[in-house]
């Protein structure tokens, strides 16, 4: 099998976070990375919302779901968003700059990866708590909430996030996820 790049083989959705904060040198780093993605048209329509101290960071950790209580550990959420005006305005309702905004999330991710940090997307949030708190209007769509921080203790996780820590990572085998030469429908 072809190497694969050991960030992409490393990266894991990980959820034991040090609370300790990060060098704004090492978040430009990050976010630096996240706006060298490719995107249509060169629109790069992706902005973030990096929320890292005092009233922004607990406004942040105020709209996690239940399911997410640990990220209200990590030392930094970033809320990615974009806007449909800054989008390629395709006309067969593709949405390019959700597209965009997903590839700068990973470009995100994997420079994360590489400066030894973890780094954990996700969909358990409020987005309507995000737009009271930090004023974000209707046109923006909120994509997802970033945790991002050091690796730290996982005795604060519950016994399935625990276990997830040290899990082997699985994916589905190639055969279900990709078609050679033809097109089939399967479940």
């Amino acid at each position: 099998m072809t190497e694969i790049i050991k960030e992409i083989q490393e990266r894991r959705a990980r959820r034991a976070f040090a609370p300790d904060g990060l060098e704004k040198e090492v978040l430009e780093r990050i976010l630096t990375a996240a706006t060298l993605a490719p995107s249509c048209s060169n629109k790069q329509p992706w902005r973030f919302l990096v929320c890292t101290r005092g009233p922004a960071l607990e406004s942040a950790r105020q709209a996690l779901n239940g399911g997410n209580y640990w990220a209200a550990v990590a030392p930094v959420l970033i809320v990615a968003t974009t806007r449909d005006d800054r989008d390629c305005q395709l006309n067969d309702d593709r949405n390019y700059a959700q597209f965009d905004t997903g590839m700068a999330v990973m470009n995100l991710m994997l420079q994360a990866v590489r400066e030894g940090l973890y780094v954990h997307p996700m969909a358990g949030f409020d987005p309507a708590k995000l737009r009271e708190a930090f004023e974000i209007g209707p046109e923006t769509r909120v994509i997802t909430m970033i945790a991002l921080g050091r690796p730290g203790d996982a005795s604060h996780l519950n016994e399935k996030h625990s276990e997830s820590e040290t899990s082997a990572q699985e994916r589905k085998p190639l055969d279900e996820v990709v078609r050679w030469d033809t097109w089939s429908d399967q479940p």
